[in-house]
């Protein structure tokens, strides 16, 4: 899979943030934003996992994390970095400890050696100097095999001490703010404070990225922009336990769309519950359609489509639009790897009938007009907005997908050298 290295301008001005390496990539500053998701294998069972792995580093995935929970998981670790490396997969692994991190880290150091960025909760290593101690431990593993940190917050596992003084606070108040409010303000809290412990115990600035898990969309979009405010940090970004199916799909989409738009966030995960018996990777997908919809990042083309009426009760543009939307998924990678820059920005259009079908056509590098009900009458195909055929519902989809195959030639293919004549 070949991967955006470069920077892509957007309508929105990204927040300016320090940049964290995490084994082949850069997070933050003027960096792509990055896809990553978490596998849900039993992290022990190294084939499962591996293959979990490549499966969402395929659909684009940029950095993979999984658990970390136990000594058999940790030892796990090495074999699955190993297995990756061998078929070729430099994606980046993110180690997910709660509670025993600092032990297994320590216990294990070849897991600790094999990770590319360790994840903690600060609010779940401990409480009062247990809770210093353990975090600077884990802090001081991460110095020791120079591993950038990702400091995660959640609402559903907060530091208590925090959480119950804010709470104290706000009761002394004339008006006290709504309790949501109040355990926002301990996410954010949080978060500021062990950024600040973990660089007191001498952890690099730039080697820390800070999450905060909510799952209510207007306390993760209020938490995050005080953590932008707040932080230097990159921000890694996403609604958790966002739902299954089209709810977590749509919360996600809103709650990121919010944030992205106001340039905060260096790092996305859409955290769906997967439908049972499909794949997991339709969290990457739904991420990186968030982003390309906004014009922050460009992955493959995308299809326009209408959503059809009474006007089109044929299914014919349906099923042309689907064929065409996985056609172009497959081939995007094999045109990105034959060096055809700019091919993923194209626009492709396939329309119902003639009411808007003709203008949106135009509007796409290569579209294609259906005339409606029936389908029998000839479909109009467009490149850059002129008319260049005419052609049968029946012979269409072949006839575009060769015409889209001789557009990105033309238009995305390399440049071939002339040689200067002696």
């Amino acid at each position: 899979m070949i991967m955006d290295t470069e920077y892509l301008a957007s309508a929105f001005p990204r927040r300016k943030t320090l940049q964290v390496k995490v084994r082949n990539l850069h997070v933050g500053s003027k960096h792509p934003v990055v896809v990553q998701s978490m596998t849900n294998t039993d992290t022990g069972d190294v084939s499962k996992t591996v293959a979990q792995i490549i499966e969402l580093y395929k659909a684009g995935s940029e950095m993979v994390r999984f658990t970390v929970q136990n000594v058999r998981m940790a030892k796990a670790v090495k074999g699955i970095r190993e297995a990756l490396d061998d078929l070729g997969y430099d994606v980046p692994l993110i180690g997910d400890f709660h509670f025993n991190g600092h032990q297994l880290l320590r216990e294990v150091p070849e897991c600790a050696e094999a990770l590319d960025k360790y994840r903690i909760n600060p609010g779940n290593v401990g409480f009062g100097e247990r809770h210093d101690d353990n975090f600077k431990a884990f802090i001081d593993l991460a110095k020791e095999y120079d591993k950038p940190v990702r400091i995660g917050v959640n609402w559903g596992s907060l530091d208590q001490t925090i959480l119950t003084k804010l709470m104290e606070d706000n009761k002394k108040r004339k008006v006290p703010k709504p309790t949501h409010i109040v355990t926002d303000e301990a996410v954010v809290e949080s978060a500021v404070q062990s950024v600040k412990k973990a660089v007191e115990y001498g952890l690099e600035p730039n080697r820390i990225i800070v999450r905060t898990k909510i799952s209510e969309v207007p306390d993760m979009v209020t938490a995050y922009e005080i953590l932008a405010d707040s932080l230097e940090q990159p921000l890694h970004v996403g609604l958790t336990e966002a739902g299954i199916g089209s709810k977590g799909i749509v919360a996600s989409s809103a709650a990121l769309a919010m944030l992205l738009s106001k340039g905060i966030g260096d790092t996305i995960r859409v955290s769906l519950t997967p439908t049972p018996n499909t794949s997991r990777a339709e969290e990457v997908i739904v991420s990186r359609q968030i982003l390309q919809s906004l014009g922050i990042r460009h992955f493959t083309p995308l299809v326009s489509s209408c959503p059809g009426c009474g006007r089109t009760t044929s299914i014919v543009f349906q099923e042309m639009a689907e064929e065409l939307t996985n056609y172009l998924q497959e081939r995007t990678p094999e045109w990105k790897e034959k060096g055809y820059k700019g091919v993923e920005e194209m626009k492709v259009a396939v329309m119902g009938c003639v009411v808007n079908g003709p203008g949106e056509s135009k509007h796409a590098n290569l579209g294609i007009s259906l005339p409606g009900t029936g389908e029998d009458p000839f479909c109009i195909i467009y490149e850059d907005g002129k008319q260049v055929a005419s052609v049968r519902a029946s012979v269409a989809p072949a006839e575009f997908k060769k015409r889209l195959e001789a557009y990105v030639e033309s238009h995305y293919g390399k440049v071939k050298e002339v040689t200067a004549p002696n």
